[in-house]
């Protein structure tokens, strides 16, 4: 990825570089392209199941003693030039301006939280952070183990004061399985912690490309423990839904969830519910935390790509680079309608970089349809961290 001109001033950003996924030398181009980062920390994201380990291995033996590498499985990539599939993208943070610590969150069907909360105060504490520099974490969790609502309130409850965000991995648009890396090892039913800090200026971006209507609808019945509404103002869900959307219900297609899809407030902001599908019983299946008794407001989609060129154009100062977690169903999207060529044009213009993920985690909520980000950029006063 083209450092850009801040870069050359002397200020050494994250580095990314992707390769081919079908490619046998795919872990030694990626080596390449991050040695001269010297990266205190490597994150790779669009490998699965065991290339993970064989990727780790070949990155291992390239990169510094005591480099932290992690990643996941996804439905897709962003590399130096957009969207891109089939694809490992590697990140390297160099150790000039980051550093960096994982812990494995295990047995997310069990949600042992009295454990999790446990290790990452211990994390925290044996980190000895500096105050002077940023402090952040990073989320990477199955992506079909659906316990992303009670994980990212754990971590909120348990480090009140890091700003947390993340990914939920993919798995293409299979839903089958997903995985993870940290410490040479590969899981599922997991999640992946990562404490980091920098010297460098550091700024979260959220973007949602909808906004709510006038219609409030009651969950009346549900399954939360499925994610599953099974009536809407007292009627089968799905039926409801239809009326309210003017569709059809047996005409239902996934366009049209991703097109209405419900909001729930809170605060002075809405997050997505995202809808996967309607169940044969006429309830509706959500990709995020639901129960009875919540009130949920219908959406409307909005432009997608000037709103997020607005935010990031935003930014105090261009980015070095952006780690993006960007939900697929925007990814779908963006190319159902055609602009697949000018956001791929516009995240390479800002130096994204990350992954298509099942869902998005920020400001301890797991919420849908989100483009998450945290934009890394020179400081203030750049001549002083010259790398």
């Amino acid at each position: 990825m083209d450092a850009g001109p801040v870069a050359k001033e002397g200020v050494a950003g994250p580095v990314a570089v992707q390769a081919d996924r079908s490619k046998a030398d795919h872990g030694h181009v990626l080596l390449d392209g991050l040695r001269a980062a010297n990266p205190a920390l490597v994150l790779v994201f669009g490998a699965h199941g065991p290339e993970l380990a064989a990727l780790d291995g070949v990155l291992r033996q390239g990169l510094p003693d005591g480099c932290v590498i992690a990643g996941c499985s996804s439905a897709g990539e962003i590399g130096p030039s957009g969207y891109v599939t089939d694809s490992i993208v590697a990140i390297g943070f160099p150790a000039s301006h980051f550093r960096a610590s994982a812990l494995v969150l295990p047995r997310l069907d069990a949600l042992p939280v009295s454990d999790w909360m446990a290790a990452l105060r211990r994390l925290q504490a044996g980190f000895g952070a500096d105050p002077t520099r940023s402090l952040f974490g990073l989320l990477l969790v199955d992506g079909l183990a659906g316990q992303e609502d009670a994980l990212v309130a754990t971590i909120d409850a348990a480090l009140p004061s890091v700003p947390t965000l993340g990914g939920s991995a993919g798995d293409g648009l299979f839903f089958r399985q997903t995985w993870l890396l940290a410490g040479g090892k590969v899981f599922t039913n997991a999640a992946v912690f990562l404490l980091v800090e920098t010297d460098l200026a550091v700024s979260e971006i959220t973007f949602a490309h909808f906004s709510p209507t006038a219609t409030r609808v009651v969950v009346t019945a549900a399954i939360p423990e499925k994610r599953r509404i099974l009536e809407l103002n007292a009627e089968p869900a799905a039926e409801e839904y239809a009326r309210l959307t003017g569709i059809p219900a047996d005409a239902l297609t996934p366009t049209d969830f991703a097109r209405h899809p419900l909001l729930l407030r809170m605060g002075r902001h809405h997050h997505v519910r995202a809808i996967s599908a309607q169940t044969p019983d006429g309830g509706l299946s959500l990709m995020s935390a639901i129960d009875t008794g919540t009130v949920l407001t219908l959406g409307r989609a909005e432009d997608m790509t000037q709103g997020f060129a607005e935010a990031l154009a935003s930014l105090p100062r261009p980015p070095l680079m952006v780690l993006g977690f960007d939900c697929i169903l925007r990814r779908l999207a963006l190319e159902r309608e055609g602009l697949h060529d000018q956001m791929s044009e516009l995240l390479a213009r800002y130096r994204v970089a990350g992954f298509n993920t099942y869902g998005e985690q920020h400001s301890g909520m797991h919420v849908n349809q989100t483009f998450v980000g945290l934009a890394f950029m020179p400081p203030a006063d750049a001549s002083t961290h010259a790398a």
